[in-house]
């Protein structure tokens, strides 16, 4: 019997922090409700308290599900051979997302943002959905020889950040890919140029 009452629990909850994810993106940390989030995951809202006691632990939740599909996301771009195609994936998997960052933004971006005002317990989780794409980037960068690795990675996660807010702000979809083909621009130039650095 492969619908049994763990596995309907387990479900729900999945769906809550599926639908967490989807309305706090949409609608932002601070004006969505647990019923929202119910709504969207198809989950009575009296149930909601049997999994999460207060939104926070459901906004907590959400966090460590980014952190793990941005794990995952990394790790896809492991099949490609070379630092610079990996980079090069990443700059793309980010563009493809451009209709809906011109919607709502990026949804780690937006959610660091939000959660960085609070000053609490989620505002220290929050930042961890910046760095694992960034000591990921350094990594990359290192194995592309540059001494400079960590400053790329970070200038790389800016450079989208930035781009992110202004597709969001301007509803434009073409500013993410046009920012994409000068980011793969400036990884082939920077791969070039990791072989003729000069020592010190």
């Amino acid at each position: 019997m492969t619908d049994s009452v763990h596995d309907r629990a387990t479900g729900k909850r999945e769906r809550l922090i599926a639908g967490a994810r989807q309305v706090l993106h949409e609608q932002g940390v601070e004006v969505s409700t647990l019923a929202d989030i119910a709504l969207a995951a198809d989950v009575p809202v009296g149930n909601v308290y049997y999994y999460f006691k207060t939104k926070d632990e459901l906004v907590a939740a959400a966090i460590d599900a980014h952190a793990a599909d941005i794990r995952a996301m990394l790790g896809e771009f492991e099949r490609s051979r070379t630092p610079r195609a990996r980079l090069k994936a990443f700059v793309r998997a980010l563009a493809d997302q451009g209709d809906l960052t011109a919607r709502f933004g990026c949804p780690h971006g937006t959610l660091c943002s939000e959660l960085g005002k609070r000053g609490d317990e989620l505002s220290d989780a929050a930042p961890q959905l910046m760095q694992i794409p960034i000591d990921w980037a350094e990594q990359q960068f290192r194995e592309l020889g540059r001494r400079d690795a960590h400053d790329l990675a970070v200038a790389l996660i800016a450079s989208y950040q930035g781009i992110s807010l202004l597709t969001n702000a301007f509803g434009d979809p073409r500013l993410m890919e046009r920012e994409a083909r000068r980011l793969e621009r400036w990884i082939d130039e920077l791969a070039v140029g990791a072989r003729t650095q000069p020592d010190g």
